[in-house]
């Protein structure tokens, strides 16, 4: 599927339009109403509950973002909908109500977060979820994951929703994976694979000759996560657009 063109022209605000001092939790309603108002597009993660919700939440664990601690994986969707996030006064928002909230207004860029551990094929539910979810939303919207068989899935599932890989250096120091595993996911080798559109791409990786390989096949490059405009200016030079957090872009660019 074609990648609608708001996807290359519009800034994309990295977990919401997030800030935490102000009020703002990342993937909170606050930080999605603050992106919709500023007329970003929206990126936001996908996690599982255990009764096979999708909750809007980047981390495996509660800890760092909510009250409460321990796996989200092993708490029930209304009970987390009941976790305060830190530095806000809401709890953990479902797919369903984030997508009543955009509701067409500006892009939305959807991230399943990997439940395989090992980037593999033991996926399925937070797909579904996902699917379930998105069934009837209009508006732009495109959905991703690191895990290229979640894509996959997607493309099963949803076939008329574009989609794309997340991408990365994926050094070794920083991904808790086999080394083969990081060699194999480097150079993107599924990507004709699932039918994706897009790459996200790390930024500092992408001078990487597999992006230009991507790029010449016609597909968007965006890239993570940018953090000022000097940055925002370098990484243009070769992504089309941006995922960025902490300062204001122009829209267009």
């Amino acid at each position: 599927m074609t990648l609608p063109r708001a996807f290359h022209s519009t800034p994309i605000a990295h977990r919401g339009l997030h800030d935490v001092n102000a009020g703002l939790p990342e993937n909170s309603r606050a930080s999605i109403r603050a992106a919709i108002a500023a007329g970003y597009g929206i990126e936001i993660d996908l996690q599982l509950s255990a009764d096979h919700a999708a909750m809007v939440f980047h981390d495996y664990a509660l800890d760092r973002l909510s009250v409460a601690s321990g796996a989200l994986r092993l708490r029930k969707a209304e009970e987390l909908a009941q976790i305060q996030l830190k530095g806000g006064d809401e709890g953990i928002p479902p797919l369903r109500e984030i997508l009543n909230l955009v509701a067409g207004q500006v892009p939305l860029l959807i991230e399943l977060k990997d439940q395989d551990g090992g980037m593999g094929q033991d996926i399925g539910p937070l797909e579904a979820a996902a699917a379930d979810g998105l069934a009837y939303y209009v508006g732009p919207v495109a959905v991703m994951s690191f895990n290229p068989h979640s894509v996959a899935r997607m493309a099963e599932l949803l076939p008329e929703v574009p989609r794309g890989i997340v991408t990365s250096a994926y050094r070794y120091e920083d991904w808790p994976l086999p080394r083969a595993t990081c060699d194999m996911l480097r150079e993107v080798p599924d990507f004709d694979r699932v039918g994706a559109s897009f790459i996200s791409h790390e930024v500092d990786d992408l001078a990487r000759p597999r992006v230009a390989e991507i790029k010449a096949k016609g597909a968007m490059i965006c890239c993570w996560t940018i953090r000022d405009a000097a940055q925002e200016a370098w990484a243009r030079r070769v992504a089309d657009n941006i995922t960025f957090e902490g300062y204001s872009p122009a829209i267009p660019a």
